[in-house]
């Protein structure tokens, strides 16, 4: 009776397991999908052109924008942002386009000295053209502790994340007048630091979630195989046990 009740944890345990790593191997493989097709709508984005309001009405996707406005006051520094294998942090700065239509530009990229003091940043200041992709910002560690917090610069904020609620409140916009999306401004244009189009800077590319899907996958079948050994050893040996209890 021991030995029936100890398989069963056993198998209860296995099937735990075996569905936790199936999980996480899925999660990954929707990953791949997801930044895969991120990756697929780049090239279709370049051949329209809109305006800021038109592509924030739009369905949710990647979208070229071109547009004249003016750049607002206050800067938010998004930390823990890699270039070239180097620490730094993204410069996020508002833009009001001429139709009304807000979004915080990407301005590029400043290395994170040793000693993490901020760097100065000069903003932007009165009327522009800007073009760039509208896209998703950049992705962010763990979500600990809060979002933002003022920096020695007056109108500087430092970012671990960027809910546009509390990025809207720190920079004195009206609620809600913020979308995630981010503008990536293009390299070509003059002004600004650092800065490139690609799309899935900070994360892991689609092959790397594919490779970490199999491996999920490829434990869960181990668990598998060994709880099926040892159910089949398990079996081999109590007909045994059995027989030699029934000799006289």
């Amino acid at each position: 009776m021991m030995r029936k009740h100890t398989r069963l944890i056993g198998w209860v345990a296995a099937v735990l397991v075996i569905v936790g790593f199936s999980q996480l191997g899925m999660w990954q493989l929707h990953r791949m999908h997801e930044k895969q097709a991120l990756l697929d709508q780049q090239v279709p984005a370049r051949a329209q052109t809109l305006g800021l309001a038109d592509a924030q009405a739009a369905p949710p996707q990647l979208r070229w924008v071109e547009d004249h406005g003016r750049f607002l006051p206050g800067t938010v520094l998004l930390d823990n942002q890699t270039r070239g294998g180097r620490a730094g942090i993204k410069l996020y700065q508002p833009f009001r386009s001429d139709s009304g239509a807000v979004v915080l530009v990407d301005l590029g990229w400043l290395p994170m000295p040793p000693d993490r003091q901020l760097p100065t940043v000069v903003p932007r200041e009165g009327e522009a053209h800007v073009a760039g992709l509208l896209a998703p910002p950049p992705a962010t560690g763990l979500a600990l502790g809060p979002a933002l917090v003022p920096a020695s610069q007056p109108a500087v904020w430092l970012a671990n994340r960027m809910p546009p609620a509390d990025v809207a409140a720190a920079l004195g916009l009206p609620p809600a007048s913020l979308r995630s999306a981010v503008l990536r401004l293009d390299p070509a244009l003059p002004g600004g630091y650092a800065r490139d189009l690609e799309l899935l800077p900070n994360t892991l590319p689609p092959s790397r979630h594919l490779g970490y899907a199999v491996q999920w996958f490829g434990l869960a079948l181990t668990v598998l195989v060994v709880a099926l050994v040892l159910e089949w050893r398990s079996r081999r040996r109590t007909p045994s046990a059995y027989m030699r209890k029934s000799r006289p």
